[in-house]
């Protein structure tokens, strides 16, 4: 371990820009071992988990009075605040002792979303699960806005909803930044807001009552300018309207009880014994939100606090100006006060980005969220989560303009879908246990869980039109969905166990051949990466395969692999829908189709700037590898070629072979035209023919012998197999094996080679033809055939002619299925593939075509391309052909370019039509019946 850790530290690999980046944002990396977990005391943990239930209490009052006032209730509802905030404390005392239960049983974190999905199952737990992941967001932006209302209280001139949304969306950004450097909640700095803001409000509300007391406390006139106000409703609609604005009232109050959840969200956090000490502080938050809750209430009643329609100066901003007075000290206690407002819904929206990541990372671990929501990032911490809460966060920000009371419609749903859950999913637990007490426990649970689902009905119905049906329309989605991706990940699981619990686990598969097929688009660096990685597969066959859109590209490639002289076969396969997906599919599913032969196909792909290599390229590789890698005894290898990394490599070498040339002398003249081969260019393998000597072509021992031919220890000599139609199931579009260049035969022998005209075939080797014919099939006409057998072969075309065009024979031509002996015969087809194979230092063009009967392959030796013979052309050929393996197989045959659509039969004495003036004429060596026309 310590020589590898040398190895790496000596490599010295430059780390990326983004990790770069990362690094000097958010610090130095956080390992394993660091990820310790604080224990909080029962004082501690009140200071770090009640921000977010205590803080609630800084709006909850206001949003009673916005509702009681927009009912057009006036100077009453400074009345009815009272017995509604009294609704509001019945219903959080039910919530508490709810919790309470929790608390004691669960002691694991996840609050909720655990309790149901023990007692209801997981699929009924996602039902809480978004519920609080709602509930977290809504926290966010409800905590920010509010805060940033405080401080525009003090400071009137951002008082705007432009300044006080682009403040709210900064903070969010500022707590996303913090938490992704790993601040942890569990510190004292958090405890500070909690306690400063529940000192500070506990001294307004003392003083308020004592000044009540005396008779010395002020009231605000109403209405003013800029509040809450609306004219009453008519007398015949009073009842139904006060109804409806009561509960609306009721609705907003509930806003208070958020928060109060958090506690049973961190229960492991806490010191031993963990469920009585959360029991404790859980009760001790109640008390403190519930008493200031009840005495801002109060104080709004007194004094008539009205909230204004912008949201500032809040009615608690306005209760300590007119408790605390005007002067020095009473400015002072209004400023604390109001800090310690900001500061204490600050860090209660900053708890949520504690709450939600866990809670992300527990539903995902369950399956039910994607996987990478549960990975612990650079420095310990979900960030994956936090960056997902806090882009929501803002974009509820910026739809709402920071304005708390569009917010609450979002908030409570959640909030009290989660009560509900808690509540129903413990008096399950209860009935179902059935430990002391259990009925007085089954009680308060389940009527909590009733009070909670009766406010969320409550909400939805009077809070719909103001934004209430975004929600449920995320529950209705949300759940779903959530079940759904749990759905997919069961599915790959059970998949993966099924393979892993055999009795008898699966033997590796072994092939007798192994067939490696590259894709080539282009003839460069990546192309010839590829293929040094193919190589090194040791493969049976291996063989370049490039799918033909375009013509003229194609051609250029053809022109420039032969150049390259890579020694691999180039495949040439017509793709004229141009999905290229299916045609790979098809190319190696019919490969992997034959027995004991595994595929593989290698794609280059080469790599570019993450950004503009997204959106300059397609991805093809990707594509295609998706497709190939669901084909049976088939694999597909992604082999990436960094582009830019390359070059500048390039460049450098460039650069310090100029460096090292001496101008003026022979070397430095060498040495500028002649740059050390870099190790992505390809090198051609080393083969006995590169290093003959000048007048070796020439040698009559370089002819092959008399005889050779028909020798059946080299099957690499037959056309048939160099072909690669030794398979009669071989389809079209499908590239065959190719012969090891060194055993392919012909390319040295065969007349009509203008490239080497001295190395002419030796007396009697046309007379064993073996590669092609059998001796003496000249005399044998394929024509020959019984006429039925013809006639049904025709039958068999009109009926088979498939999607990929394959034309139906022409009168006086022959069926390709009709080929079953050597002869001579007239054939035509649609070219589906062309390949180029060299041979040493030649080539053979081998061009596959099929009629709807069958396929053939014609055999050009020397020579590297011919004028119109391309992927779905249109041709005929006649001449001698051979069987190898049962297909045909025609060498140099005469050919005739047909028109798209032209039958262009033969005369009807069985005499061919005129030729084209390109029609090949292979030579006229008659020994070779090949070459015979």
């Amino acid at each position: 371990m310590r020589k590898a850790e040398r190895l790496l530290g000596a490599t010295a690999m430059p780390e990326g820009l983004g990790y770069s980046l990362k690094r000097r944002l958010l610090g130095p990396p956080l390992v394993n071992e660091e990820l310790g977990e604080q224990r909080l005391s029962k004082r501690l943990a009140l200071g770090v988990l009640a921000p977010d239930g205590i803080s609630s209490s800084a709006y909850g009052t206001e949003e009673i009075l916005i509702e009681l006032l927009k009912g057009g209730l006036a100077v009453t509802a400074f009345t009815l605040i009272l017995p509604l905030t009294g609704v509001v404390l019945f219903v959080m005392a039910l919530v508490v002792l709810s919790y309470r239960e929790v608390v004691s049983v669960y002691t694991r974190a996840g609050g909720s979303y655990v309790v149901a999905r023990e007692n209801f199952g997981p699929r009924v737990a996602q039902v809480a699960a978004v519920a609080l992941l709602i509930d977290y967001v809504v926290t966010v932006a409800v905590q920010v806005a509010a805060g940033t209302a405080a401080v525009a209280s003090a400071v009137p001139t951002i008082d705007n909803h432009t300044t006080i949304t682009l403040i709210s969306i900064g903070i969010v950004i500022l707590m996303c930044y913090g938490n992704l450097r790993g601040i942890r909640e569990a510190g004292r700095v958090f405890a500070v807001p909690t306690y400063l803001f529940t000192t500070s409000v506990t001294i307004m509300i003392v003083v308020g009552l004592v000044r009540e007391a005396l008779g010395t406390l002020g009231r605000y006139p109403y209405p003013v300018a800029g509040q809450f106000t609306h004219a009453p409703a008519d007398s015949r609609l009073i009842a139904f309207a006060m109804v409806f604005v009561l509960l609306k009232a009721f609705a907003n109050g509930g806003s208070s009880l958020t928060g109060i959840e958090a506690v049973s969200n961190a229960v492991s956090a806490f010191k031993p014994p963990e469920g009585i000490n959360a029991r404790r502080v859980l009760v001790t938050e109640g008390v403190i939100l519930g008493s200031l809750v009840a005495g801002i209430s109060w104080l709004a009643h007194l004094t008539h606090a009205a909230p204004y329609g912008s949201g500032v100066p809040t009615v608690l901003s306005q209760e300590a100006r007119e408790v605390f007075g005007h002067s020095i000290f009473g400015n002072g206690l209004w400023i604390l006060v109001q800090a310690a407002t900001a500061l204490i819904l600050y860090t209660g929206g900053n708890t949520s980005f504690n709450g939600f990541p866990f809670l992300a990372s527990f539903v995902a671990e369950d399956a039910f969220l994607p996987r990478w929501l549960t990975k612990r990032g650079h420095r310990l911490v979900f960030s994956n989560g936090i960056v997902v809460l806090a882009v929501l966060s803002c974009v509820l920000l910026a739809a709402t303009h920071a304005e708390v009371n569009n917010l609450v419609p979002f908030y409570a749903i959640g909030v009290f879908t989660a009560f509900t859950m808690a509540g129903f999913g413990m008096a399950k637990y209860h009935y179902r246990v059935r430990e002391s007490a259990w009925r007085r426990r089954l009680v308060i649970n389940f009527s909590a869980g009733v009070t909670s689902m009766i406010v969320v009905l409550i909400f939805v119905v009077v809070k719909f039109t103001e934004g209430a049906w975004l929600v449920v329309i995320l529950f209705a989605v949300g759940v779903p969905a959530l079940i759904r991706l749990n759905r997919e990940y069961r599915m790959e699981a059970d998949v993966l166990e099924r393979i892993g619990s055999r009795v008898r686990r699966p033997e590796p598969p072994t092939y007798a051949r192994r067939t490696v097929y590259v894709f080539v688009d282009d003839c460069d660096l990546a192309t010839f990466a590829a293929l040094r990685y193919a190589r090194s597969l040791r493969p049976t066959t291996l063989r370049a395969v490039h799918f033909v859109i375009d013509s003229a590209q194609a051609d250029t490639l053809r022109q420039t692999w032969v150049r390259a002289n890579t020694g691999v076969v180039l495949d040439f396969i017509d793709c004229p829908d141009r999905r290229l997906a299916r045609a790979a599919a098809e190319l190696v599913d019919a490969e992997a189709e034959l027995p004991g032969v595994g595929v593989t196909a290698i794609l280059p792909r080469r790599s570019y700037s993450p950004l503009l290599g997204r959106l300059l390229h397609d991805r093809t590789a990707d594509k295609i590898a998706g497709v190939v890698s669901r084909i049976p005894h088939a694999a597909a290898t992604i082999v990436p070629f960094d582009v830019r990394s390359r070059l500048e490599t390039l460049h450098e070498r460039q650069a310090k072979a100029a460096a090292e040339q001496k101008p003026g002398t022979e070397a430095g003249r060498q040495a500028a035209g002649s740059e050390p081969p870099s190790a992505d260019q390809p090198t051609s393998p080393a083969r006995p023919g590169d290093a003959a000597k000048p007048g070796d072509a020439g040698k009559p021992g370089d002819a092959a012998k008399p005889g050779d031919a028909g020798k059946p220890e080299r099957p690499a000599r037959q056309p048939g197999h160099a072909a690669g139609l030794g398979h009669p199931a071989r389809q079209p579009g499908h590239a065959a094996e190719p012969a090891h260049p060194a055993r392919q035969p012909g390319h040295a022998a065969e007349p009509g080679s203008a490239e080497q005209p001295g190395r002419a075939a030796e007396p009697g080797r046309a007379q064993q033809p073996g590669r092609a014919t059998e001796p003496g099939s000249a005399e044998q006409p394929a024509t020959a055939l019984a006429g039925d057998a013809i006639a049904a072969a025709a039958d068999h075309a009109a009926a088979t002619a498939d999607a990929y065009d394959r034309p139906v024979p022409s009168p006086g031509v022959n069926p390709i299925s009709s080929l079953t002996r050597p002869g001579r015969a007239t054939v035509e087809g649609r070219i589906y593939a062309v390949e180029i194979r060299p041979v040493e230092r030649n080539t053979v063009l081998a061009a596959e075509i099929a009629d709807s009967t069958g396929q053939l392959t014609a055999l050009f030796y020397g020579r590297s391309h011919i004028p119109g013979l391309d992927c779905g052309a249109r041709i005929r050929f006649r001449g001698p052909v051979g069987i190898q393996d049962g297909v045909p197989v025609m060498i140099n045959p005469a050919y005739e370019l047909l028109a798209h659509g032209s039958a262009n039969p033969p005369g009807a004495t069985g005499q061919e039509g005129k030729p084209r003036r390109d029609r090949r004429s292979p030579g006229k060596d008659r020994r070779n019946p090949g070459n015979q026309t």
